[in-house]
């Protein structure tokens, strides 16, 4: 029977970097190769998924050792052992990265291995979940539908000092920022820049003198702007230009996020 290089499967996962030569039905461990100057603890205490997750990635990165871990404590009894820790993937799976217990693990992670980058792999690509996994100390986080070799490269990029991040986030970062300038403006439509400054301050109760003074502007400028604005809503005096603002801010609010 040809020969075949794969990766180790030992039982105990303690090192899954070592590979393993078959022949002629015989298994003999090789020697760690020289090449293998560093090494990536995974941290998952589902055991079948951290030796497969293992096996695919040391198959896919030949001077990298591959480790694989139930926790971080298992690791530590043996770390002399291994080569210098580049990075840790933590494969909290379905778990939500705000769940107590994950949180937890996160924080204390990032916070004892400050210089070593921590890298969350999730089955989910929540924005919510991503943004707080790097509030808690992560350097990164994958969603686990990425491939095998995408993920070793964002590993790559974690370790070189770069924040991955998948698109989706960016996506549900620019569709907030949308949303917010949409709020932060309804009505730009309807009044010039200067006069939806005065609607805003005339909704939040403030005087004309205020207003002046906050814009920069005199008071009777002021004056001219409120006369303007009533004008455009319809509206015969202060009180009733404030009730129609209130009533157009919301209404072009709820059509916009309709839309």
């Amino acid at each position: 029977m040809n020969s075949a290089l794969i990766p180790n499967l030992d039982l105990r996962q303690e090192n899954v970097a070592v590979p393993l030569k078959i022949e002629n039905g015989a298994a003999h461990t090789l020697a760690m190769s020289a090449r293998q100057t560093h090494s990536l603890v995974i941290l998952d205490n589902r055991e079948l998924d951290r030796q497969c997750l293992a096996q695919c990635m040391a198959a896919q990165k030949a001077d990298l050792q591959i480790l694989a871990f139930g926790s971080i404590e298992e690791w530590k009894q043996k770390r002399d052992e291994y080569a210098p820790l580049s990075a840790i993937l933590l494969n909290v799976g379905g778990k939500k990265v705000d769940e107590p217990a994950v949180s937890d693990q996160i924080r204390k992670l990032s916070s004892e291995f400050a210089s070593t980058p921590l890298i969350v792999l999730a089955d989910s690509d929540d924005f919510g979940q991503i943004v707080r996994a790097l509030e808690y100390g992560a350097k990164g986080f994958i969603p686990a539908s990425v491939s095998v070799s995408v993920c070793m490269e964002l590993i790559a990029l974690s370790v070189a000092g770069g924040i991955f991040v998948p698109a989706s986030a960016l996506f549900a970062m620019r569709h907030l920022l949308d949303s917010s300038n949409a709020t932060a403006r309804p009505l730009a439509g309807i009044f010039t820049d200067r006069q939806a400054e005065v609607v805003e301050a005339l909704r939040r109760g403030k005087a004309n003198k205020i207003i002046a003074y906050e814009l920069n502007l005199r008071e009777s400028t002021v004056k001219v702007h409120v006369r303007n604005i009533m004008k455009k809503v319809k509206a015969t005096n202060r009180t009733e230009v404030v009730f129609k603002l209130n009533d157009l801010f919301q209404n072009n609010l709820s059509g916009g996020l309709a839309n």
